[in-house]
């Protein structure tokens, strides 16, 4: 039982419960990319002066969020943190904020069950402080073999396709191939192995709250065959029959990949 679930009544745990039945556990979902939004606007609903408690309560959910995932029997989780944008364009006392709550977030989740952290995103433009935090939580966790957590923080999918191609022209050079010969054999598969996400599998089911219905450069080429859900829900208001709904939906549908 959640935390969440907790309190809500017994007719609301008689209905989880029967979602959880629905859902064939052969057919979950690998990998489930979350895009977090709503926690500004939450904080402003209850009449917060600072966003900050809007992020707070949007990392709580998303702790919860993975026991979801983890319980349900999904493999891989990755969660849209702090993107590029963010870090040019958010307030300075925002971002402040955000970036203590993001590293206390990665610090206790590396802590949590048999859990991999794994940090997606250009390190060299976060703050030295949430670099190391990240990258300590990486070390900390590289043997564990539970959820894999990919945190994207100073993402952008754009500039991961960019720096994935940069890394293979790095190699290639150093192999003193010319590049002739690097554009008659670079491939989709080669691209996919050097982006932050190389060796596991592509997004299945790309999930976002607050009933926005856009990318926003998250998993831009990951995302090209996965399934989507979105929710009204603002991001801290997030419940685990929301999510149960999404994983129940996504066992029903086609997917074909242009077959």
């Amino acid at each position: 039982m959640t935390a969440s679930s907790e309190g809500r009544g017994p007719l609301y745990r008689l209905y989880i419960n029967r979602l959880r039945r629905q859902i064939e556990p052969a057919a979950v979902p690998r990998h489930v990319a979350m895009m977090i939004d709503g926690n500004r606007r939450w904080a402003r609903q209850l009449g917060y002066d600072s966003a900050a408690h809007g992020h707070r309560a949007g990392a709580a959910k998303m702790r919860e969020f993975l026991e979801w995932c983890d319980d349900v029997g999904v493999k891989v989780v990755s969660l849209y943190l702090l993107s590029n944008d963010n870090l040019r364009k958010r307030d300075s006392q925002e971002l402040a904020d955000l970036i203590d709550i993001i590293a206390e977030l990665a610090d206790e989740l590396s802590h949590e069950r048999d859990w991999r952290v794994h940090h997606m995103g250009r390190a060299h433009l976060l703050p030295s402080d949430l670099a190391r935090v990240l990258a300590d939580a990486e070390r900390r966790t590289q043997d564990h073999r539970g959820l894999h957590v990919n945190l994207a923080v100073g993402y952008g999918g754009r500039g991961e396709i960019v720096d994935a191609v940069r890394s293979i022209i790095a190699k290639h050079d150093e192999e003193g191939g010319s590049l002739e010969e690097l554009a008659a054999s670079l491939t989709p598969e080669q691209i996919g192995e050097h982006l932050y996400t190389g060796g596991q599998p592509d997004p299945d089911l790309v999930i976002r709250t607050s009933g926005e219905q856009r990318l926003s450069d998250f998993l831009l080429w990951q995302s090209a065959h996965s399934e989507f859900y979105f929710v009204e829900a603002l991001g801290p208001d997030l419940r685990e029959v929301d999510f149960l709904r999404a994983i129940r939906d996504y066992t029903t549908r086609d997917r074909r990949y242009g077959s």
